[in-house]
């Protein structure tokens, strides 16, 4: 059986430059963030995930006169990830689908930054679904690098 621990060391050698605080993990883009939103956007359909929204933070803002970075906030998901933890856990449901947002900093440097698995383990007591977690968890990983490696 898969412990937490061990999720959470498999998410820090996943081989991907990104940094996890209180529950996000953030990883760097050389890219824009439009251009980032794109490829991530490409990489989840071609994973055969479904984007279920794209919401433009700033454009929105903008409409009220309010100026914000570029950030951007794509919705998606597979119910062949996210069934597995609400059977273990209903309430895990008020964090799924999956969000990823992109954002550029106030440095102009993007991320794209997405809940940590282990965070979402601990909130709704994932018991018994250390493997699913460890699986979704990679797989995040890797739709993230793949969308940031040039």
């Amino acid at each position: 059986m898969i412990k937490l621990s061990q999720i959470a060391l498999v998410m820090v050698f996943i081989g991907l430059p990104a940094m996890a605080a209180d529950g996000v993990v953030n990883v760097p883009s050389p890219f824009s963030v439009e251009e980032t939103a794109d490829r991530l956007n490409n990489v989840l359909n071609n994973k055969g995930m479904t984007v279920f929204n794209r919401v433009k933070h700033s454009e929105a803002a903008g409409k009220v006169g309010i100026q914000l970075r570029d950030t951007e906030l794509i919705i998606f998901g597979n119910p062949k990830a996210g069934s597995p933890l609400m059977k273990c856990q209903q309430s895990v449901a008020i964090d799924l689908p999956q969000k990823a947002l992109v954002w550029a900093d106030d440095q102009s440097k993007v991320w794209i930054s997405y809940n940590d698995l282990s965070y979402l383990a601990k909130r709704h007591d994932l018991s018994g679904c250390e493997a699913v977690i460890a699986k979704v968890g990679k797989a995040l990983a890797g739709i993230t690098k793949a969308a940031v490696t040039e």
